[in-house]
């Protein structure tokens, strides 16, 4: 037996024709991966790439939340929108009342005018009728006759100084002459015929008619030859009388004529009147 008979072999014990082929096709398949994985990254390599970006869904909660931030815009600008119109309004109401202030101190200057220009006319008209007052007490001194025949005279001699109710009939009467007359007036300070004599028999107690028409059949018809002081003197109808004064004595009377004249105290001959009743 050799001496190297029993050592092994440094040679690499051989494989078998299974065991290669084996490794080989192993080897063939990882390159042919490579091969291709290399040309499909060439491919991709040559052509863009695209990205999608996907937005994120809504949810409830932010769809809601989205709707109150429309709102709550929409309402503000409503609210700026009333506002502005408020202002719009006040503006036009503080220019309508500086328009409507100037037009009444316009017309407060003419009204102040014309109250300044009746003032002057009233001086004049009591002037006038103080002139006038004074003629026809110099026209009643001289007893002058009544233009409708009947006999002034006759009853100014027969008449005597009024005592009495009368006498507070007449002082109240007289006391008003020079007091304007105005249509309807009921005093203090101006009258109308009847609302004098109304207001003279009130201060005995008796009350009278308001208008001249009931005041001439108040009492007994007396004739104008036949007069007391204190008799109501009518112009007119009985029943129908258009004017009423109050007989003083002395041939005068006492009577709210017209707006040119007011309160007058004047002659039977002035203005001679129809006819007479007595209620005293």
């Amino acid at each position: 037996m050799s001496h190297t008979a029993h050592i092994r072999s440094h040679r690499k014990p051989r494989r078998s024709a299974s065991t290669i082929a084996m490794r080989a096709g192993v080897a063939g398949g990882v390159l042919s991966t490579l091969a291709v994985a290399g040309a499909s990254g060439s491919a991709h390599a040559a052509e863009p790439v695209t990205q999608t970006l996907e937005l994120p869904t809504l949810t409830a909660d932010l769809a809601a939340q989205v709707a109150q931030s429309a709102d709550a815009t929409q309402q503000a600008a409503a609210n700026y929108e009333l506002v502005a119109e408020r202002d719009a309004a006040a503006a036009k109401a503080a220019k309508q009342a500086k328009a409507d202030l100037a037009q009444a101190k316009k017309k407060a200057a003419e009204e102040k005018k014309k109250a300044e220009e009746a003032e002057r006319k009233a001086a004049a008209e009591r002037a006038a009728r103080s002139a006038e007052r004074a003629t026809l007490s110099a026209s009643a001194d001289t007893g002058s006759s009544d233009s409708t025949g009947s006999s002034v005279g006759s009853s100014s001699s027969n008449s005597s100084s009024a005592t009495g109710s009368a006498a507070a009939v007449i002082a109240f009467a007289q006391a008003q002459v020079g007091d304007a007359y105005v249509s309807g007036g009921t005093g203090p300070n101006s009258w109308d015929c009847s609302g004098l004599v109304q207001a003279a028999f009130k201060q005995v107690n008796i009350d009278l008619p308001r208008v001249s028409q009931s005041q001439s059949t108040a009492g007994t018809q007396v004739g104008l030859d036949n007069l007391q002081p204190g008799d109501i003197l009518y112009w007119g109808g009985a029943g129908s009388a258009y004017h009423v004064g109050i007989y003083v004595g002395d041939g005068m009377f006492v009577g709210a004529q017209n707006s040119s004249t007011g309160v007058v105290k004047a002659s039977l001959s002035y203005d001679p009147p129809s006819g007479a009743v007595r209620v005293l």
